[in-house]
């Protein structure tokens, strides 16, 4: 991996997102990637603290399990662990986070360990009587040994041999610095000379209680390996456990590293798709600052990038592959979120010339070299820089166009950089060969770090030299060996450039007023919908006034019934002449044309005269009048089938142990299938269940079940500690 980096200059970029680890480790980040996506996404909605740093426990795994006893670290760095997952489980996580999360569930005997210790990683008061007592003592020998060298130099006597008035610390020891002559009034060894020639000396009175001092220092040494021996056989009868939650705070520490990594300059996780679309949007390679951003589609199988001499061709083809490497690793970069990466199982930069005193090889036959590996590659991406390298540039024409074509049929992308003409226009004609442009300013001289797709690119390579000092009389010679021709052929790619810039401009520009029509009409379409819903209900309203006035006169009538009824149908014939045209367009209709019928939506099945037979989106079928339709452009809204679903109950408990004594051989092979079920299902990859010796018949039915299962990777005889040849450790 190393060398694809460093190829891909994205060595630093790497180096600085692995820093963010709690513990190094590979950035590779195994299993479903769109679990972990999810996974990702919904973790990055919570503030949480980071990880403290840990150590690599696969050894300290490995002692335990041979029965050592483990260091006090060594159990520190596990508690650092176990404490940073009860502060997970303080949250309320939702979704699949909060699955994963509830799945780990810590030993009650295990938790009690974080208590014994203090942030220091020392044993905490009252955890052990005799540690607390010998660290008193150690404690209080201290300050004996402080007062003793205090009362030292302050003794008139020794005065006059004393250096200085200073206690100094020389190989570990308090000492004092004296003249010669010392021993007329006190009793010391001599630990160091000075550069001065004067003598670093501990007293005897000192050396007493400094011996006394190493024997408490001992026997705290005794407590403590004691207390480790304690907690490591705890340990031992949790190993599982251990393994289990080692291994998900990798998985925890990949993703939140990510996520902080994501958070700096504003980066997007683009996930690989299967459906083979590939284009990036605005991405920017991270080793370049105030990079400029490129967009390039490149589902095609090959993508041939020509065009001017140090115009960005190489950086491009590295961007390309930057950017499926870091999509299939689930890591952030700078690029637009519209971003799309295929999913490619190998990723190959043949960059470099091959050619050394120490390959032994040619720089053609080493891309020969590099191009027969690709034969046997399946569902991979190359990036090939100067493609022609090392040979006849026509004979290589000919030849990569016979070698890409048979590794299109492989199913190989392509990324490739030349200069050389031939081989694009040989390849121009083929469908599955992008043709992109490095683009150059002929005003200003320079490139432009733009490309073109679509179109051949010429080198200007007599403008680079000019731009790079070569003497205007030199150029102009090489222009005239050049020939005519090929120069007019270099002015023909040119103009074709251009005129394929304008082409693209003005369809643009086209696009853009076509999308600022279509906008109008579907705002005229709605207010006309609008104005005759409103005229549709102000008729509702008058229809409503006259039914509440005609019940009103019923009422005020009851004593003349004959001239009562006389004006009521007077006000009905008034009722009737109120007429509301609905405003329409005049369309004609045709079958299956969508249309509108008052509040309902549908499809025209058949036509007779004025009359239209039409079916609604529930599926009613109607008889209605032509004129009563109106065209809608919306399409049926399909109702979503309803999805199968499997709840599956996760298991009341997180052991990962099980005891078949005493039980008959169907009845243990029962309980032994669904305690592997609610095993697989919690997550547990290795668990450990008790058979006994006894007869062996219900160990050979265990063994019998377990060749059978088909999740059962491997079983063992389990470490005489856990059961030996009375146990099984199966591994799920």
């Amino acid at each position: 991996m190393n060398e694809i980096l460093k190829k891909l200059d994205l060595s630093d970029y790497i180096e600085s997102f692995s820093k963010l680890f709690a513990r190094e480790k590979s950035i590779i980040l195994e299993g479903d990637i769109n679990l972990h996506h999810r996974l990702i996404n919904e973790l990055a909605k919570y503030d949480l603290k980071e990880p403290t740093k840990v150590s690599n426990l696969d050894n300290a795994l490995l002692h335990i399990q041979k029965q050592g006893v483990l260091k006090i670290y060594d159990i520190y760095e596990f508690i650092k662990i176990i404490k940073y997952f009860n502060y997970l489980k303080r949250f309320n996580f939702e979704g699949k986070l909060a699955d994963w999360i509830d799945r780990i569930i810590i030993p009650n005997e295990i938790t009690k360990i974080c208590d014994y210790f203090d942030e220091k990683e020392n044993l905490k008061q009252g955890v052990n009587e005799d540690y607390d007592a010998i660290k008193g003592a150690i404690y209080n020998n201290k300050q004996e040994i402080k007062q003793s060298l205090y009362k030292l130099i302050n003794n008139t006597k020794l005065r006059s041999y004393l250096v200085d008035s200073q206690v100094h610390y020389i190989n570990g020891e308090e000492c004092l610095l004296v003249r010669g002559g010392f021993n007329h009034v006190m009793k010391a060894s001599v630990l160091d000379r000075s550069n001065s020639g004067f003598f670093y000396v501990l007293p005897h009175s000192v050396s007493n209680l400094k011996q006394k001092q190493s024997d408490l220092l001992n026997k705290q040494e005794e407590i403590i390996l004691k207390v480790c021996k304690e907690i490591t056989s705890l340990f031992e009868k949790n190993l599982l456990f251990l393994k289990f939650i080692n291994k998900e705070f990798d998985r925890f520490d990949h993703y939140q590293a990510r996520i902080f990594f994501a958070k700096v300059g504003d980066k997007n996780f683009i996930l690989p798709n299967k459906k083979g679309k590939n284009k990036l949007v605005e991405f920017k390679h991270p080793a370049l600052h105030e990079a400029k951003p490129i967009s390039i589609d490149f589902t095609k199988s090959v993508v041939m990038i020509t065009g001017v001499n140090a115009g960005g061709k190489t950086m491009m083809l590295k961007s390309i592959l930057s950017a499926v490497f870091l999509s299939k690793y689930l890591l952030p970069y700078y690029t637009h979120h519209t971003s799309e990466v295929g999913t490619f199982k190998e990723i190959a930069a043949v960059l470099d010339d091959p050619q050394s005193v120490k390959n032994d090889i040619s720089t053609f036959a080493g891309r020969m070299v590099e191009f027969s590996k690709l034969f046997t590659s399946k569902s991979a991406i190359v990036g090939v820089d100067e493609i022609e390298l090392g040979t006849d540039s026509d004979e290589a024409a000919s030849l990569f166009k016979v070698i890409i074509e048979e590794l299109i049929q492989k199913e190989i992308k392509i990324i490739i950089t030349t200069h050389h003409k031939r081989l694009a226009s040989l390849m121009a004609s083929n469908e599955d060969v992008e043709l992109i442009a490095a683009l150059y300013d002929e005003e200003n001289q320079k490139p432009t770090y733009e490309f073109l797709q679509g179109t051949i690119g010429k080198s200007y390579a007599f403008e680079t030299a000019s731009r790079y000092g070569i003497p205007h009389n030199v150029i102009k010679k090489a222009k005239i060996v050049y020939g005519e021709d090929k120069d007019r052929l270099n002015e023909l790619i040119e103009r074709s450039s251009a005129l394929e810039i304008e082409y693209k401009q003005k369809i643009k520009k086209l696009e853009e007023e076509q999308e600022k029509f279509e906008r109008l009409n579907k705002n005229l379409k709605e207010a006309k919908e609008s104005l005759d819903e409103h005229i549709y209900e102000e008729k509702s309203k008058l229809h409503k006034e006259y039914k509440d006035a005609r019940d009103e006169a019923k009422k005020a009538i009851k004593a003349k019934v004959a001239v009562g009824h006389q004006h009521l149908n007077v006000a009905h014939a008034k009722a009737q002449s109120i007429k509301t045209e609905k405003v329409q367009e005049v369309v004609e209709l045709k079958v299956g044309d969508r249309v509108k019928y008052r509040n309902s939506k549908g499809e025209i099945i058949s036509i007779k005269g004025k009359k239209a037979f039409i079916e609604n989106d529930m599926g009613m079928k109607m008889q209605v009048l032509l004129s009563d339709l109106q065209r809608s452009g919306n399409p049926p809204k399909i109702k979503a089938k309803p999805k199968a679903s499997v709840n599956v109950q996760r298991p009341d408990t997180g052991h990962v142990k099980l005891d078949l004594h005493g039980q008959r051989a169907d009845e243990a092979i029962e309980n032994l299938d669904k305690f592997l079920s609610d095993a697989l299902i919690a997550g547990f990859d290795e668990v450990l269940v008790y058979h006994g010796i006894g007869t062996g018949k219900l160990s050979y039915a265990v063994k019998q079940f377990l060749d059978k299962h088909p999740r059962v990777k491997s079983y063992e005889d389990a470490h005489p500690s856990s059961g030996g040849f009375g146990a099984k450790v199966i591994k799920l």
